[in-house]
């Protein structure tokens, strides 16, 4: 960083006499009035939308390891499982509805052990979501349901071995014994403890074991790793991590097509997802796979109290994306009755309400706080052209009951004024570079705005670093109109790398069993979270660059820290003149903190997870009128002290 003069002075020396004069191109000029009225910043502007998709939950966030453990992803058979027979050993297994766990878990796993001795095991194995994960000195916690025949012709008593093993079968893990098994359904628990010396590996699988002949009958297996603050049935603590680096303020939720699924059956009917696990059924995502809703309503209220967020809770609105819309009137007011009991689970007093003792039998007796509700999902895909009438129907009873609350509405109506509209965005970065102004211009006395699902769609499985570059120039249009856009949210947020785990390119996060990564558009949503005040200072180019160079001005009001936010898609070096109209003060030494890439399709992936990250450094000259170059190919945050 240099003063202006001497930037100038530098371009003076290019004359040579003799040779005509070339006039050096102007630079940029950002002027910052600290002196103009501030316009506050929403607080809650940056958060997360999250669905079921790209194995998002399970084999995902959600901890459980075992997939297909209520053997019902398949009513053919029991996909993702294997029996195993030592030599000389006879076995069989098959699905069925004879031994049902539950009347929601009607379908149990039957293996008939025909011929069995010592040293000839018969086993049944899951290598889960493209292998079990296996890391060295850990505890693992597997547990299931397990019934033995009572029969002469099918009586088990047996013990059973449960084991963590290598996929081929020839090391084992981790080893623990069950009690003997009876003729009823008995839970089973079992620690699963690593050696200290074990490997890092997910060329695994979990084996459930016998030496003793007869039939048994198993249902919900389960296996977990530890969880992010030790919650049970909770979630992975590497994914978790990360999204708490990004500091998100709200949660969106169960979000996307997810609320409505493919089926009016196959919506998110969150009172199948509370409760014990034998009494949730599970439902098929409409993204091709079963979802287990071990992640429910319940789980996903705690996930916003363990990263401190708020929740924005969206409801059924009574469309389907099979084109089945609910008519409005006497067929809608179940799923709008099923909505307002939705919202006394979550906030209804444990003592005073039906659904909040519900709550707090379920294990928390405290009321949650809920501020937004969002009615439905992308509802102008609707042909019926329904939602408008199926809105003022939701709104006029939530209005009545819950008065405080604020509706947001998935597309424009006319019918009744929400509070807040969603809006959704998928582009190339071009578009974005070239939409700068979408909000500039927007009523400010009209409905707030939501962008509920938005991403730079460049890259895959996760985004290149040109889409972190479009992601950050729309970021900045949004953090400048942060007054009436109120909250944003990248989506897709979660992708399972492995072959088959992606339905959708371009997702913010990719894992695997072992690991997961942030894509360069992840960082950048880190930077812009992490580094924003709470009002908009007034800016603008005066002289304006010759390519587009999108900016955000914001600061801090009680420390007086001055946020810049700018971002560079050119290949060359970008100097910058900024000053600061009003500063009574500017502390001689800032900061930059600086996301780059040597070319716009590098990125980041599952083998090389941090090619990208941002990198702060200190600059050291600081006043009210400065030069800076920002670099080829980046985003640039500069921090500065201005007394305020």
């Amino acid at each position: 960083m240099k003063r202006p003069g001497k930037f100038l002075l530098a371009f003076s020396l290019l004359f040579v006499p003799g040779v005509p004069a070339q006039t050096p191109p102007a630079t940029p000029l950002l002027q910052i009035d600290l002196k103009a009225a501030t316009v506050p910043s929403s607080p809650l502007l940056h958060g997360l939308m999250t669905e079921e998709i790209n194995f998002s939950y399970d084999g995902g966030l959600y901890g459980e390891l075992i997939r297909n453990r209520a053997f019902r992803n398949d009513e053919k058979g029991p996909v993702n499982w294997e029996l195993v027979k030592a030599p000389g050993a006879e076995a069989e297994m098959a699905l069925t509805e004879k031994k049902p766990l539950t009347d929601r878990l009607p379908v149990s796993l039957e293996v008939k052990v025909k011929a069995a001795a010592s040293g000839q095991r018969v086993a049944i194995a899951n290598e889960g979501y493209w292998g079990i994960p296996v890391k060295p000195a850990t505890t693992y916690h597997a547990s299931f349901y397990v019934k033995g025949g009572s029969d002469r012709t099918n009586q088990f008593a047996g013990k059973l071995t449960v084991s963590l093993e290598s996929s081929d079968g020839a090391t084992v893990y981790a080893r623990g014994e069950t009690p003997a098994v009876n003729a009823r359904w008995q839970k089973i628990e079992v620690p699963l403890t690593t050696a200290a010396e074990a490997p890092i590996t997910s060329a695994c699988k979990f084996v459930i074991s016998t030496e003793t002949p007869g039939t048994l009958w198993l249902s919900l297996v389960s296996l977990f790793p530890p969880t992010y603050k030790g919650r049970a049935n909770g979630n992975r603590p590497d994914i978790m991590e990360k999204l708490a680096a990004m500091k998100p303020k709200f949660l969106r939720f169960p979000g996307g097509n997810y609320v409505e699924g493919d089926k009016l059956w196959e919506r998110f009917d969150w009172k199948a997802t509370r409760g014990p696990l034998p009494f949730r059924p599970g439902h098929r995502s409409c993204w091709g796979y079963r979802s287990t809703d071990g992640l429910g309503l319940l789980e996903f209220m705690e996930w916003c109290e363990d990263l401190d967020m708020e929740a924005v809770l969206a409801v059924f609105a009574g469309y389907s994306l099979a084109q089945q819309p609910v008519e409005p009137g006497p067929l809608l007011d179940f799923y709008v009755q099923e909505a307002l009991e939705e919202v006394e689970y979550l906030t209804g007093d444990a003592q005073k309400t039906y659904w909040g003792a519900q709550r707090a039998k379920d294990g928390h007796p405290k009321p949650f706080a809920l501020r937004y509700i969002e009615v439905g999902n992308e509802d102008s895909f609707d042909r019926s052209r329904s939602y408008d009438e199926r809105f003022a129907q939701f709104f006029d009873a939530f209005k009545a009951r819950y008065p405080k609350l604020q509706l947001i509405a998935t597309m424009r109506v006319k019918s009744r004024v929400p509070e807040v509209i969603d809006d959704h965005f998928y582009r190339r970065a071009e578009i974005f570079f070239n939409d700068l102004h979408h909000y500039d211009n927007a009523d400010r006395k009209g409905p707030k705005i939501f962008v509920g699902e938005w991403a730079t769609r460049e890259g895959s499985p996760t985004p290149n670093f040109n889409a972190a570059l479009g992601d950050a120039a729309w970021m900045t249009a949004m953090e400048r109109n942060s007054d009436i856009v109120i909250m944003q949210a990248y989506a897709p947020l979660f992708v399972n790398v492995n072959p088959g785990g992606m339905q959708w390119k371009t997702d913010l996060i990719g894992y695997d069993g072992l690991s997961s990564y942030g894509s360069p558009a992840y960082w950048a949503q880190v930077m812009f979270s992490n580094h924003r005040g709470d009002a908009i200072v007034k800016a603008a180019w005066q002289e304006p660059p010759a390519q587009v160079l999108p900016y955000s001005v914001t600061r801090d009001t009680k420390t007086g820290r001055v946020f810049i936010k700018l971002v560079n898609r050119a290949a060359a070096a970008q100097p910058i003149h900024v000053r600061l109209q009003g500063a009574r003060a500017v502390a001689p030494e800032g900061e930059a903190v600086l996301l780059s890439a040597k070319d716009p399709t590098d990125t980041n992936s599952i083998t090389e997870p941090d090619k990208i990250r941002p990198v702060t450094s200190k600059i050291g000259y600081c006043t009210d009128d400065f030069t800076y170059s920002l670099a080829p190919y980046s985003i640039t945050i500069l921090k500065l002290n201005v007394k305020p």
